[in-house]
């Protein structure tokens, strides 16, 4: 069986980030899967334009492919200010059918609700998009210092629990989509 193309995106584009150091530890862990062909699509590559033009950029083509190439996602995010980046959202907006019928996990992280009020309102986004978001989550808490082996310990089993959901919804999506097409 062919493994699941799982894209990672990191959502945040802020000088200064953490996304781009969870996502890397997220990708170090997903990437010991043989089963998952992990990508990594951070948003802080691509030059998106301030708004919404009428027609798309070359970077907002590029973005969709890669939606759309992908079988299941995992979306890493940020809380800010009780939910997820404006920058995130701009590019989640930029596809549509290329979400349909295909499952979305996270990874968050913030200030003692380790991301949960972001995660939450993405929920609500990609269930509009007629994505499948998994249970499970990882989230991480800015505020807690340096990991301690309990905690680093904990957070791989969140990784293992995110994935083997992620691994199940799309490899029967998968299925689901090659003997018939989604229909919205």
């Amino acid at each position: 069986m062919a493994p699941l193309r799982l894209a990672v995106i990191i959502g945040s584009t802020r000088e200064g980030r953490t996304g781009d150091r969870i996502g890397g530890w997220f990708v170090e862990q997903a990437r010991q899967r043989s089963e998952l062909a992990v990508t990594v699509v951070d948003l802080a590559a691509y030059d998106f334009p301030a708004s919404y033009p009428a027609e798309p950029t070359a970077a907002m083509r590029s973005f969709v492919r890669q939606v759309g190439r992908a079988e299941a996602f995992v979306v890493v995010t940020p809380e800010y200010n009780h939910s997820f980046p404006a920058s995130l959202k701009q590019a989640i907006d930029y596809a549509y059918d290329e979400w349909q019928a295909k499952p979305v996990g996270f990874v968050s992280y913030g200030c003692r609700s380790v991301g949960l009020h972001a995660v939450d309102q993405l929920r609500t986004v990609f269930t509009a998009l007629h994505a499948v978001t998994v249970r499970d989550f990882v989230g991480v808490d800015l505020l807690g210092g340096e990991p301690t082996p309990q905690v680093e310990d904990q957070l791989r089993q969140d990784v293992r629990v995110l994935l083997d959901q992620l691994r199940w919804w799309g490899l029967a999506l998968r299925e689901g989509r090659a003997a018939r097409p989604y229909v919205s």
